[in-house]
């Protein structure tokens, strides 16, 4: 018997509870019908009465509401029909003892969906996780199944690494930096910095270098990744894959047929419980009277890339597993680095520091940067608007903790 679908013979009688769901289902449906989703509505009637067909058929009209313009038109109402439907469908793979797919269909929910069931969504995967916990940890190497275990050669590196990296001016590293001087050195005049000595407290340290681990608490999570050399790429797109699957393509390399494959700026922690808690947020993102913005996820393999870009908000970046290397350029260089034209791109650079067009941008490499290679247990302070190139150079686990600017703050 599969350890993820039980026996249809013997099962006990299985449900999910789903409070919120149903004190709110009539006057989401009279939303939902106020917008024109009649047959929704009759779709949802039957699924209520546990028909399946009329779940899943409620779940393909809300998906195509959410796929029918750019995401920010979405009317909220249809975010929130999908996770109703996604319920809906989820509790007959429950009853049914099909756990795998009762989980994948709630992440679906969670992903996809909106807020007004996320507490439904999140209890009943905390019910079917229950289920699968048992994930047998096979054909994945080495006996430790540690993601990463080899030493790290600084000569190879160089040699992938853009032009003049790590030979000028590296960023400033400072050990167990105190907020006092985190605020006065660094936040108010916008100081890139590396903090050292400031992990070693997170459960994640000691646990995410662990395949088992990583597999045992999240593997059939389904998670969305990127595949491809990097979003300003034509042949990059965009997959729903298992953490599992995830964690062998790394494992092989970090490749699917379509290149590397990376989970990039994912709110995860908000997913997957138990990463959250093996995580805290740094004290750094509380200079300023601020408030936190995101908390994202950066998983992949070695070679994975990160453009040049820059961010509205303040940035540390965690590095939890492995090591990157990150080159930075002040916000008064903008002009120099091209700015790609356009609202979508527009914080994104032309140029490729991989392979830079020297007949297009003949002056990039004689602009002044810093740079380093974060290690493993190290953050590294992103000020606003400063522009910054990413690369793995390991398999590497990172969190991105972004937080915007307090009302009173003095910082320039």
């Amino acid at each position: 018997m599969s350890t993820t679908t039980a026996s249809r013979g013997d099962a006990p009688s299985r449900n999910l509870a789903t409070p919120t769901l149903d004190r709110e289902s009539g006057a989401l449906l009279h939303a939902i019908s106020e917008h024109g989703g009649y047959a929704y509505v009759s779709m949802a009637a039957l699924a209520a009465g546990g028909d399946i067909r009329a779940a899943e058929a409620a779940r393909e009209m809300a998906w195509e509401q959410l796929h029918s313009g750019p995401w920010h038109s979405v009317l909220p109402v249809w975010r929130d029909a999908y996770s109703m439907a996604c319920l809906h469908v989820a509790r007959h793979h429950y009853g049914s003892g099909e756990f795998k797919e009762a989980l994948r269909v709630l992440d679906m929910g969670i992903i996809m969906g909106g807020t007004l069931l996320r507490k439904d969504l999140d209890s009943a995967i905390d019910k079917v996780s229950e289920q699968t916990r048992s994930v047998r940890v096979s054909h994945l190497g080495n006996s430790e199944h540690r993601l990463v275990d080899r030493e790290f050669d600084v000569a190879e590196v160089l040699k992938l690494l853009p032009v003049k990296s790590l030979s000028s001016k590296l960023v400033v590293k400072k050990s167990a930096l105190s907020l006092e001087k985190f605020l006065k050195d660094h936040y108010l005049c916008a100081s890139p910095v590396v903090i050292s000595d400031c992990m070693a407290h997170w459960p994640a340290k000691a646990r995410w270098n662990s395949l088992d681990y990583l597999l045992r608490v999240a593997g059939d999570r389904t998670v969305p990744v990127e595949v491809g050399k990097n979003y300003l790429c034509t042949e990059w797109k965009q997959e729903l894959i298992t953490f599992s699957e995830f964690l062998q393509r790394i494992n092989s390399d970090g490749c699917s047929h379509g290149g590397p494959t990376y989970l990039a700026q994912h709110p995860l922690f908000d997913q997957i419980n138990e990463l959250r808690r093996d995580i805290f947020i740094p004290d750094y993102c509380f200079a300023g009277g601020g408030e936190l913005q995101s908390l994202n996820a950066w998983f992949g393999p070695a070679g994975t890339v990160t453009p040049l870009h820059h961010d509205p908000h303040h940035n540390i970046l965690a590095q939890v597993v492995g090591k990157k290397y990150i080159r930075l350029y002040a916000p008064s260089l903008s002009e120099e680095l091209f700015p790609h034209s356009g609202t979508m791109l527009s914080n994104s650079s032309q140029v490729d520091l991989d392979d830079i067009d020297e007949r297009k941008f003949p002056k990039v490499q004689d602009l002044e940067f810093v740079d380093c290679i974060l290690e493993e247990g190290e953050m590294l302070y992103i000020p606003p608007k400063w522009w910054h190139y990413v690369r793995s150079l390991t398999t590497s686990l990172s969190v991105s903790f972004w937080w915007s600017e307090g009302e009173t703050s003095d910082a320039s």
